[in-house]
């Protein structure tokens, strides 16, 4: 049922100027194939530091920082009827001001404007990892649970308040309908934590854990984003792929050679490792190959009419695409 926020698609342009999708963070891999998907009925315009040379060609790209004040004149110049951010700095190399900068001060920016000139919507990609893998977890956890995956990893704390800013965006401006979307472990050319220690081919894991694992392909999360615009939709999504699996099961379907290591030394060589650029895998990302973080997704089935489409096979499989080598 269409209300009031409503995202009309470019077929059903008004006066006023063509409705407008703006994306944030749009040169990302993910992002890349949010806005070809996005851009067949909306028209988009993104707002990104980095280079997409092969974009539609319907699609404007605005090369500057997301803190700029030209980010202002976007909403004042264009007919945004939606914001999709995606735009999250996740290099672990940065400084952590620069982290604080860039994905909450933008982030606060961006919703500032998004109130200003009363967007009737705002979908913003979150993770499932603000949970946090944690030994003491439920077997599932739903959206209500709380978001502790910083107490161990530091780097998340800027994700966890991303996604805290946007929930108290939701209920500060209910005349927009806010979209918070949690997926598990994005797979596929994305170069994610995830993806990359798949990649691997040999592949060391704590001795002593093989916890369940969720993982999700890269398309499906567009399929989610892509849903989340459907008009008089609102709230707080996790966002799951096929059944999970054992760890061990995913690297035998991989064929990868499993080295065992005890967690104590494994966490000193990645430490020297990341410390020498010879890794990028920081230590605290061990949790997730030892401790459980797996989400209920059934009010995105029930809400959203949300479903994988892609099997396990293929969503494993798929991080091959954003091979190295």
């Amino acid at each position: 049922m269409k209300t009031e926020a409503s995202v009309p698609s470019r077929r059903g342009a008004e006066q006023g100027g063509e409705p407008t999708i703006l994306v944030t963070g749009l040169c990302g891999r993910l992002g890349r194939r949010v806005v070809r998907r996005l851009h067949r009925d909306f028209r988009i315009v993104g707002i990104d530091r980095r280079p997409f040379p092969d974009r539609p060609r319907d699609v404007k790209l605005l090369q500057f920082d997301l803190r700029r004040k030209k980010t202002k004149d976007v909403f004042r110049a264009e007919n945004v009827q939606a914001v999709v951010h995606l735009g999250v700095l996740h290099n672990l190399r940065d400084s952590a001001e620069m982290h604080h900068e860039w994905n909450v001060v933008g982030f606060q920016k961006l919703l500032e404007y998004a109130a200003a000139f009363r967007v009737p919507k705002v979908v913003v990609l979150s993770s499932a990892n603000v949970y946090g893998p944690r030994p003491d977890n439920p077997q599932f956890l739903a959206e209500e649970n709380p978001l502790l995956g910083g107490a161990s990893f530091s780097e998340i704390r800027d994700l966890i308040e991303v996604d805290m800013l946007a929930q108290s965006f939701f209920w500060r401006h209910p005349e927009t309908e806010t979209v918070i979307l949690r997926p598990v472990h994005i797979l596929g050319s994305v170069r994610n934590a995830a993806s990359n220690y798949l990649r691997l081919r040999t592949t060391p894991t704590v001795m002593g854990f093989d916890p369940m694992v969720q993982v999700v392909h890269e398309d499906d999360v567009v399929q989610a984003i892509e849903r989340a615009l459907i008009p008089g939709l609102r709230g707080i999504f996790n966002v799951a792929g096929p059944p999970p699996l054992p760890l061990s099961h995913l690297l035998r379907m991989l064929k990868r050679t499993r080295v065992p290591v005890p967690y104590p030394l494994l966490r000193s060589t990645l430490d020297r490792m990341f410390r020498l650029h010879l890794s990028s895998f920081p230590s605290p990302e061990l949790d997730h190959i030892r401790y459980v973080c797996m989400v209920d997704d059934s009010r995105a089935r029930e809400q959203l009419g949300y479903a994988p489409l892609r099997g396990i096979e293929e969503t494993v499989f798929s991080v091959e695409e954003g091979r190295w080598w």
